[in-house]
């Protein structure tokens, strides 16, 4: 038996065009999640940071709260003192009679603004 060969019409290579565009449409949609992913990796570090200074301010006023009757509160003001837990952390205590303003500062690496908590307590002994 003889075949005859078919010619070349006008619908050869649309499998392979759709195959790309396909390919294409799924790039996008990958690059789409890792685009997510990354920016809930840096929200949850950033809350997490957040916790953290606001643990540390909180923590400085309990303790200023706490023994403010045996000492005063002069005692506890200090500026850009560093904070161990955050990445190039400071604090600060300002006291004004019996209002402590307690601020946290800390950047993270690579970024160029800086981050900042304030706790502001009215302690009466």
């Amino acid at each position: 038996m003889i075949r005859k060969l078919k010619k070349p019409g006008r619908q050869d290579g649309i499998v392979l065009l759709e195959a790309l565009a396909s390919i294409l449409i799924f790039s996008f949609g990958i690059l789409a999640f890792l685009w997510m992913q990354a920016s809930a990796t840096r929200q949850v570090t950033d809350s997490k940071y957040r916790l953290e200074a606001s643990f540390l301010a909180n923590q400085m006023l309990g303790d200023m709260w706490a023994r403010s009757a045996g000492t005063g509160l002069d005692s506890y003001a200090v500026t850009n003192q560093a904070v161990a837990t955050l990445p190039n952390g400071k604090r600060t205590v300002v006291v004004a009679g019996r209002q402590v303003t307690v601020t946290i500062n800390w950047q993270l690496p690579g970024e160029s603004r800086a981050h900042s908590y304030q706790a502001v307590a009215q302690i009466n002994g």
